[in-house]
């Protein structure tokens, strides 16, 4: 007998062994990890043991135990013989996939290419969140994509961008940030309004240098193929067969968003990026995102895509620090709420009769 965390009674423990036959032992290998560093990760996370007999691996320990850590290995062995690199973020999101009773959707988390980077390195969604984000670019005219810090919403969209540049579906690649400053004074920045531009920019720099490359960026630059600007460049612009990109969005006014999406021209497509939990501006100003996410619920040809800590990409402490902070905001929201009940509830009846 076991002590069931969820509901705190004693159940039945049911001991089971399944095996998974390996036809390349190379994918063991990678899936593994360095040390077997990823094997430890998934007996940890699944309280299970594996252990590797020959062309087979062996699993034991509780029924749903194994059956979770099957369907884990199953997918991870999908992805690394697709030449997906499998570290610990993507055997914990593969693990988090099995929980949820989701691993039949695996094989479609790197189904496609996005672009090839410059040093040859393809550029896959890591996540159904962003296997959905992408074939939202590929299949409308204008995508939102709101979601938390390291979930790819640019590097996607730069990405895709590429791959229209080179497909020559467009002829230009836009990309566009609103300079507002975080704190810290532009006004204190040496040199020209380029030169203090520029730091807010670099995002959007580092992600096509890689997949450009430095020569290749420069050349288009200098055709006027690629034009990376803050926000208020983009006014009384129309932009035609352009690949056109806004991020840090959140920080946009309503009157700047309704401005920059109308700067779309003929065969032109239009990605706005941006994280609603970090906005910079001064508190009496409405995010231009969070108003768009209202006003264009439902336009045909527009997509809005909502990222989640679980798609996060990066350290996997960085999808920790979101999971924290959006515990605490969520008490702070509880507490408010009830503070304000508490203030529009009615006097008790019986009490006032008392008083009188």
């Amino acid at each position: 007998m076991a002590l069931d965390n969820t509901t705190g009674r004693r159940r039945e423990v049911i001991h089971s062994e399944k095996t998974i036959s390996v036809d390349r032992l190379e994918n063991v290998i990678s899936v593994f990890g360095s040390f077997d560093e990823n094997l430890r990760l998934i007996e940890n996370e699944l309280s299970v043991k594996v252990t590797d007999r020959n062309s087979e691996l062996c699993i034991q320990g509780e029924e749903e135990s194994v059956g979770h850590a099957e369907r884990a290995i199953n997918g991870l062995l999908t992805m690394t013989s697709k030449g997906e690199l499998i570290d610990a973020r993507s055997v914990r999101y593969i693990i988090g996939l099995v929980k949820e009773g989701q691993d039949d959707k695996i094989g479609e988390i790197s189904k496609d290419i996005v672009c090839i980077s410059a040093k040859g390195k393809p550029i896959k969604p890591k996540t159904l969140g962003q296997r959905k984000y992408v074939d939202a670019i590929m299949g409308n005219t204008v995508t939102l994509a709101i979601g938390p810090a390291g979930t790819g919403k640019t590097y996607l969209a730069v990405a895709a961008a590429v791959a229209a540049f080179r497909g020559k579906s467009v002829n230009r690649i836009i990309l566009t940030r609103p300079a507002v400053e975080a704190g810290e004074r532009l006004g204190f920045l040496p040199g020209d309004l380029q030169s203090k531009v520029d730091p807010y920019l670099r995002p959007l720099y580092d992600a096509l240098f890689e997949l450009l490359g430095t020569d290749t960026y420069n050349k288009y630059l200098e055709r006027g193929n690629i034009e990376i600007a803050p926000l208020a460049y983009m006014r009384g612009r129309t932009l035609d067969d352009a690949f056109i990109i806004l991020d840090e969005a959140q920080n946009t006014s309503r009157e700047q968003m309704k401005m920059f999406l109308t700067r779309l021209g003929f065969g032109s497509k239009i990605v706005i990026t941006g994280d609603i939990t970090q906005i910079d501006l001064p508190p009496d100003k409405t995010s231009g995102l969070r108003d768009a996410m209202r006003v264009l619920e439902g336009v045909p040809d527009i997509a809005i895509c909502t990222l989640t800590g679980a798609d996060v990409v990066r350290h996997e402490l960085v999808s920790r620090i979101i999971a924290a902070y959006e515990k605490r905001d969520k008490k702070i929201g509880e507490a408010q709420t009830v503070k304000k009940t508490a203030a529009g509830k009615p006097p008790n009846t019986a009490r006032a009769k008392k008083n009188q």
